[in-house]
């Protein structure tokens, strides 16, 4: 069984309850399971914390937001605390982030009006970035219309 998790783990990194589901799923016995994926987490093979710090990079990098992000890791079954600190870590980049999502989707120059300042923030909440990082990306709504 630690051969076909080493397997699992040379192709990418994944999160314990992850790696358990896939072991699990392959005919592994539960029990054996468990022991093992401790084994591989005391060994630091697998961990949680660096498997979170390189999913939020990834998907920041591709244009995700941060509760996109942290909703994916908790289906992963990352434990809340650890996706708190891996998201917290980008926190001061996030606005950032979603200007240049929105940028180089919609271009350069703001929304025109207010249907297309709602048209740019749907798109942005999609992605997973919070109401803050969208009203600094698109423009407040006091411009008037």
């Amino acid at each position: 069984m630690r051969l076909a998790a080493l397997r699992l783990l040379n192709r990418r990194d994944h999160a314990m309850a992850e790696l358990s589901a896939r072991l699990t799923g392959a005919g592994f016995a539960p029990a054996a399971v468990t022991a093992a994926v401790a084994a591989l987490a005391g060994e630091r093979l697998v961990d949680d914390g660096r498997y979170a710090e390189h999913f939020v990079a990834y998907h920041a990098a591709r244009g995700h937001g941060p509760v996109l992000i942290a909703h994916r890791l908790r289906e992963a079954g990352v434990a809340r605390g650890v996706i708190a600190t891996a998201v917290a870590e980008r926190e001061p980049a996030w606005r950032r982030r979603c200007g240049e999502v929105r940028r180089r989707r919609f271009g350069a120059s703001p929304p025109a009006n207010w249907k297309e300042r709602a048209r740019q923030a749907r798109f942005l909440t999609q992605r997973g970035f919070n109401a803050d990082q969208v009203r600094a990306a698109v423009g407040s709504d006091q411009d008037g219309e």
